[in-house]
C-alpha cells in the first residue's frame, strides 16, 4: 500500500507519494485548482505513483496550510478582484517550484528533470512554470490557460495593482513564448463548453509556439472534451497521466 508522506521546502508544505519500483524515480508535481489544497488532489498522487512518478503536490500560495483566511474568504477576495489578487498567486507559485525540484532531486532521489500539471488553477501555474525552470519538461494542464487575460470569460476581471500588473508583465506565458525555447512537451485538456477559463487561450498559445517547436509539432496539444464546461474529467486525468509517460 502506498503511504503519502509529508515535510516543508522552507515554509511550503508538501505531500507526495513514491512509486513501488526502483526505476529511475521521475518526479510529477501536480497541483490542485483554486482554493483548493494538496491534500484534495491525493488521489492524483497515488495513481502517479502507480504509474511509476514521485508524485507530489504543495500548496500554492496563500492555499491550504498556508492560507490566513478562511476558504470562504479567498474566494470571495479573490474573485472581487481576479487580476489583482489571482496574478500574484500564479507568478509566486510558479516562481517557488524550482526550489521544490530541487529538493525532490536532493532529497527523494528524482532525477533532475521534471513533469508537472494541475487542475485550472494549478494547470495555469504548471505552464508557467516551465517557462521558470527547464527541467520541466512535460506539461499536463487541465481546463487551464495560458493567457492570464482569458478573454470570453464570465467572470469580471477586476483591474491589476502594481504589484499585480508586474507579477503578469514577468509570467504570463502567452507573452514570453521566448522562455519555451527549450521545448517542454505541453499539453492542454480543455472542456469545449469552458466559460470560466475559455479553451481559445491554450489555442492561441500553442499556435503562437508553432514556430519554435516546427521541429517537433507533437509536442504541443490541446484537447477539447465534448459537451464539457469548466469540470476536471477522468479522461483529461488518463490524458494526462499518458503524456507523462510518454515524454518523461
Amino acid at each position: 500500500m502506498t503511504i503519502l508522506k509529508q515535510a516543508m521546502v522552507a515554509d511550503i508544505p508538501l505531500l507526495w507519494a513514491e512509486p513501488a519500483t526502483h526505476a529511475p524515480r521521475k518526479l510529477v508535481i501536480w497541483l490542485p485548482g483554486f482554493s483548493g489544497s494538496k491534500e484534495s488532489v491525493q488521489n492524483n498522487l497515488l495513481d502517479l505513483a502507480a504509474a511509476g512518478f514521485v508524485g507530489l503536490s504543495f500548496d500554492p500560495c496563500q492555499h491550504g496550510e498556508r492560507r490566513s483566511e478562511s476558504v470562504e474568504a479567498l474566494r470571495a477576495r479573490v474573485r472581487g478582484n481576479i487580476r489583482r489578487y489571482f496574478w500574484p498567486i500564479l507568478a509566486q507559485t510558479a516562481e517557488e517550484t524550482p526550489q521544490i525540484i530541487d529538493w525532490a532531486v536532493h532529497t527523494l532521489g528524482a532525477v533532475p528533470l521534471a513533469g508537472m500539471g494541475g487542475i485550472s488553477m494549478g494547470g495555469d501555474i504548471a505552464v508557467a512554470a516551465a517557462g521558470v525552470d527547464q527541467r520541466i519538461r512535460a506539461v499536463a494542464a487541465c481546463i487551464a490557460t495560458a493567457d492570464w487575460l482569458r478573454p470570453g470569460s464570465f467572470e469580471p476581471p477586476g483591474e491589476p495593482d502594481a504589484v499585480a500588473q508586474a507579477c503578469y508583465d514577468r509570467r504570463n506565458p502567452l507573452t514570453h513564448l521566448e522562455l519555451y525555447r527549450h521545448r517542454p512537451a505541453i499539453s492542454f485538456q480543455c472542456g469545449a463548453q469552458d466559460q470560466q477559463v475559455p479553451p481559445d487561450g491554450a489555442q492561441r498559445f500553442v499556435a503562437a509556439l508553432h514556430p519554435i517547436y516546427a521541429e517537433q509539432p507533437e509536442q504541443l496539444e490541446v484537447f477539447c472534451q465534448p459537451d464539457t464546461p469548466h469540470k476536471f474529467t477522468e479522461v483529461m486525468w488518463q490524458s494526462g497521466l499518458r503524456w507523462f509517460a510518454k515524454y518523461l
